[in-house]
């Protein structure tokens, strides 16, 4: 179904460093997210079903003299996109100490330099990364890209930005009508249904997530079936964006950490945490730093 094409405008001034046209690099290279680079580096088309409503929306993003700017099409509540477009690209957040975390660690301050202005880029939702785990679960990376991504064209609606189409993930509610699809095998779809009543039921909200205490968070999204620790901590710092967390459950990290120190072999968990004390209050921020040129290093994910 088509959404409307009602234009609204929004403006966000970034606390700290912050450079859209990273952030479109690299969603370039992300598959989850399905993204083609735009023709101009600081201009970024999103789609997605707007926090707490049924509402899919599209939106434009440019950044001139540093400062965000949106333009919204759909019937959503401006202020919950204008929100929920921060939190997606973590500038929700104030970043204006994280070069001092570059200058203490050293190792920090190259991935800085080598990543100009880049910040965590999450899932449009808690729900849409909670999605993705149980799509991606037994599959290659790829593969659950591409049965996303058709998901979202043959369930999701359609948005049109300026004039060209794209199609956001299905919603909660169309989540819950769904029978059977091509690629979701064994019992994907019972755990998406459960993944949607929670959504509905305001469980997945980002906003309860990060107010929560981290391990309550942690414990309360496991309830839900097919999330365990793993997909837990992704939900909470990919889809809610909680910025200060440690991972001890990601296997690449240690791989990641022993590159960029130049360390013998992997760190083990005691060691991972000495290390990313100087991290704080950032510790999600350059996990992710880590991770990313772990992946241009290796192309493990992309399997190239």
């Amino acid at each position: 179904m088509a959404q409307s094409t009602l234009k609204q405008q929004f403006e966000i001034a970034p606390r700290g460093p912050f450079s859209l046209a990273a952030s479109t690099a690299f969603l370039s290279s992300f598959a989850p997210a399905a993204h083609k680079a735009a023709e101009a580096a600081n201009h970024l088309h999103f789609a997605f079903v707007a926090d707490g409503s049924e509402q899919s929306v599209g939106v434009c993003l440019r950044q001139e003299n540093g400062r965000v700017t949106g333009e919204m099409y759909g019937e959503a509540d401006k202020n919950v996109v204008r929100k929920q477009v921060a939190r997606i690209l973590s500038i929700d957040i104030d970043g204006s100490d994280f070069p001092v975390v570059g200058e203490h660690d050293l190792v920090v301050g190259k991935l800085q330099a080598r990543y100009p202005g880049l910040r965590p880029v999450c899932f449009y939702s808690p729900y849409e990364a909670g999605a993705w785990i149980l799509i991606s679960h037994r599959i290659r990376i790829t593969q659950a890209a591409r049965l996303k991504a058709r998901m979202a064209q043959e369930l999701g609606d359609i948005v049109e930005i300026h004039g060209e189409q794209d199609h956001a993930f299905p919603a909660p509610t169309r989540l819950l009508q769904l029978e059977s699809f091509p690629g979701l095998f064994g019992r994907k779809i019972e755990y998406l249904h459960r993944l949607a009543e929670a959504t509905i039921a305001g469980q997945l909200d980002a906003d309860r997530l990060r107010s929560l205490p981290q391990e309550e968070a942690l414990e309360a999204l496991q309830q839900l079936p097919g999330i365990g620790i793993f997909s837990a901590e992704h939900i909470l710092l990919r889809g809610a964006g909680d910025p200060d967390y440690l991972t001890l459950n990601e296997p690449r990290l240690p791989r990641a950490v022993a590159l960029a120190y130049h360390l013998k072999s992997e760190p083990s968990s005691q060691e991972l945490r000495a290390i990313s004390e100087s991290w704080r209050p950032y510790r999600t921020w350059v996990t992710f730093l880590l991770r990313h040129m772990l992946e241009e290093e290796t192309h493990e994910i992309a399997g190239t």
